[in-house]
């Protein structure tokens, strides 16, 4: 395995660390052995008696540092690979060095998917059995062409983006990227929303979430049919009326060349909502996915974070569909930062399943957040601006090729993107999706 960044593995958690066969093996409690690999982490956190926060949830180091580590690896992490099959089929085999901001997207994605499927408070275990949602979340991300958030359709959608491929991403471009790709994400069925202009629109959030689901793609004619009959509440076959859990990410640029501290407290906030995804960020060129933060003294705030920067071999689902997933969870002490090291451009994720979870952050945005602070970190409002252009809900976009009816997208960026043909079709499908979806280049980290 090459590391980088610091990167270190943990002393004694090596294969069969703690464990002994049939009638030797002592009796164990749910999360013993878990914390018999992480032990040897726990110097590495301050002593302190201010909690420490983690996507929601408080924890206390004085009392319950194990827990906090378990929570810490229960996140889903994604790093640098190598020896996956070439993106686009002569592309690069590996993203060490430029996809650190795409494997950040995934783990926010990831966690959303968690916390969709089985609950911010499940709890991975090592060398248990996991849920069938847990495995399907996790193949959702595996480095293969076919795998609907791989880093081959990332990367080939962020084309659309005007990154090419090998290109650094920032914060604002995997926003969009993931929001695109959602859109042909039929069994998780998001509503990705990515805020503009520093702005959340409360109405324009429930009229995509409340838009109904189609299970297949239909004609735009039929489509016009089937909102009149769900005017007049008929239920339509292939049609699910219903909130669709929301996925919302906030880009914002919280300073010029640094952050600014009257931010801090604000940003900090984030992290304490229980629809709380973390953050995407980082430093000029070096993306990290930050999931909580700690206050003491000395030195004051500092951000938890996983590292992406770590380069591990590709690894593919087992014949029987499972994965082996040791490699997808830091075993470790998480990294921190100072706060005041962060580069001003970041992106701020929150999961809201049901339309109570979404009204509940708006209600601790407003008290926590706006009527606590002089400068506005991003705006709340509830009607859409007037100055803007009409809001539409994204559709999946379709496209057709001679001979060969409807094409997805998913299908074009999973065949080689060297014949003209395709190369023709993507460029097309990407001008059309573009006229749906904004590009905000300011928000990006700035390079060095």
């Amino acid at each position: 395995m090459v590391t980088t960044g610091g990167w270190r593995p943990v002393r004694g958690a090596g294969r069969g660390h703690g464990w002994r066969s049939g009638a030797e093996r002592p009796v164990l409690s749910r999360y013993e052995n878990q914390i018999t690999i992480l032990s040897d982490c726990l110097e590495e956190f301050p002593e302190t008696d201010e909690p420490v926060w983690i996507l929601g949830r408080q924890h206390h180091l004085n009392t319950d540092k194990s827990k906090l580590l378990l929570d810490v690896s229960g996140r889903l992490w994604f790093t640098y690979r190598r020896k996956f099959s070439p993106i686009g089929g002569t592309g690069p085999s590996s993203d060490a060095g430029w996809g650190c901001m795409l494997r950040c997207g995934q783990m926010m994605l990831a966690q959303a998917l968690i916390c969709r499927h089985l609950g911010r408070d499940w709890q991975w275990e090592k060398h248990k059995k996991q849920p069938e949602e847990y495995n399907r979340i996790l193949q959702c991300f595996l480095d293969r062409k076919d795998c609907c958030y791989s880093i081959h359709q990332m990367a080939q959608m962020g084309v659309g983006e005007g990154k090419s491929i090998g290109e650094w991403f920032g914060p604002n471009t995997v926003a969009q990227v993931l929001k695109k790709l959602a859109l042909f994400d039929e069994w998780n069925s998001l509503a990705v929303y990515v805020s503009m202009d520093n702005t959340v629109v409360i109405e324009d959030i429930k009229k995509m979430c409340w838009s109904p689901t189609q299970s297949s793609s239909v004609a735009h004619s039929s489509a016009h049919l089937h909102r009149s009959a769900l005017g007049q509440n008929k239920n339509i076959a292939g049609l699910c009326p219903g909130w669709k859990p929301l996925l919302l990410i906030i880009p914002l640029r919280l300073g010029i060349n640094h952050i600014n501290p009257v931010y801090i407290d604000a940003f900090k906030e984030c992290f304490k909502m229980p629809q709380s995804l973390g953050a995407l960020g980082g430093k000029p060129n070096n993306a990290y996915y930050f999931i909580g933060f700690l206050d003491f003294t000395p030195p004051g705030n500092e951000l938890i974070y996983l590292d992406p920067h770590t380069t591990q071999s590709f690894v593919d689902s087992e014949e029987n569909g499972t994965v082996d997933d040791e490699s997808f969870h830091c075993q470790q002490a998480p990294h921190r930062m100072k706060i005041m090291n962060l580069d001003p451009s970041v992106a701020l994720g929150f999961f809201c399943k049901e339309e109570c979870d979404f009204d509940n952050w708006c209600s601790l945005v407003q008290k926590e957040i706006l009527n606590q602070q002089s400068l506005q970190m991003f705006e709340l409002v509830q009607k859409h601006p007037p100055h803007w252009p009409p809001f539409i809900p994204p559709t999946k976009p379709e496209v057709t090729t001679t001979g060969a009816g409807v094409v997805p997208l998913k299908v074009l960026l999973g065949s080689r993107v060297g014949s003209s043909a395709n190369r023709r079709t993507i460029t097309e499908l990407i001008e059309s999706t573009d006229k749906l979806f904004e590009l905000e280049e300011e928000f990006e980290i700035l390079s060095v």
